[in-house]
């Protein structure tokens, strides 16, 4: 039960935060700013319900290839962030976040590996998918503040160091899902001879990392990306 409330307390604040975000870009450049705050509160409610109704389900409780987790969850929230962020390019509210907000937040991911390595315990996933594994989405929780902290107040970093951590850290999330997957359906790399991801990793509220945590990650990474294209100092 602690476990899953880990998750699930990791998932509200960072849903916060995200919310926190929004308004802070919408009060700065929204000539509306109560429909576009609804908008966005509604959007990312409606969406924690869809991933608490359908992982509620035994729906996504299968081997099957290809993974019924990754078309529900993964796939769509990829589409709208390249969509979403590739239409608001231009946009005043791009930049209307501060930088070194977007980075720091990228340090949740410390708690999302810490529930990884807890979770191995509990028998709900492997440790090849976790820092003592092929996981090491930990070392850029870890680096996030640090270079936040030596680019954007210390200053003594430049900004393209932020451009190579982001795309560095989307290679890592990629690496990620290429552990999940292959230990899955091809165990046999890492030595065994059937799934090492177990069934119950894939219910409620274990389906949050792909549903909503893993998607906030890359959205942060190709947000900052989008910032880093105007020079902004």
């Amino acid at each position: 039960m602690e476990l899953k409330l880990g998750y699930i307390g990791l998932t509200i604040v960072t849903l916060l935060l995200v919310i926190l975000f929004g308004f802070k870009a919408i009060n700065d450049s929204s000539k509306n700013p109560g429909k576009h705050k609804f908008i966005l509160v509604f959007s990312l409610l409606l969406w924690q319900v869809f991933i608490f109704g359908l992982s509620s389900t035994d729906i996504l409780k299968s081997y099957e290839f290809p993974p019924r987790f990754a078309l529900a969850f993964i796939l769509p929230s990829f589409v709208f962030t390249g969509i979403f962020l590739f239409k608001s390019r231009k946009k005043k509210w791009i930049n209307e976040i501060p930088e070194h907000w977007i980075i720091y937040f990228q340090s949740f991911r410390i708690v999302v590996e810490t529930l990884f390595v807890y979770s191995v315990s509990a028998g709900i996933l492997n440790h090849q998918v976790t820092i003592e594994g092929y996981n090491f989405d930990m070392i850029v929780g870890i680096s996030a503040p640090i270079v936040a902290l030596l680019v954007y107040q210390l200053k003594v970093l430049p900004r393209t160091i932020v451009k190579i951590w982001n795309f560095l850290g989307l290679a890592v999330l990629a690496s990620v899902i290429f552990v999940f997957l292959t230990s899955v359906y091809k165990p046999e790399i890492y030595g065994a001879a059937e799934p090492l991801l177990p069934l119950d990793a894939f219910v409620y509220p274990y389906v949050l990392v792909a549903g909503f945590l893993m998607p906030v990650a890359v959205f942060l990474h190709i947000l900052s990306i989008l910032q880093l294209r105007k020079d902004r100092i």
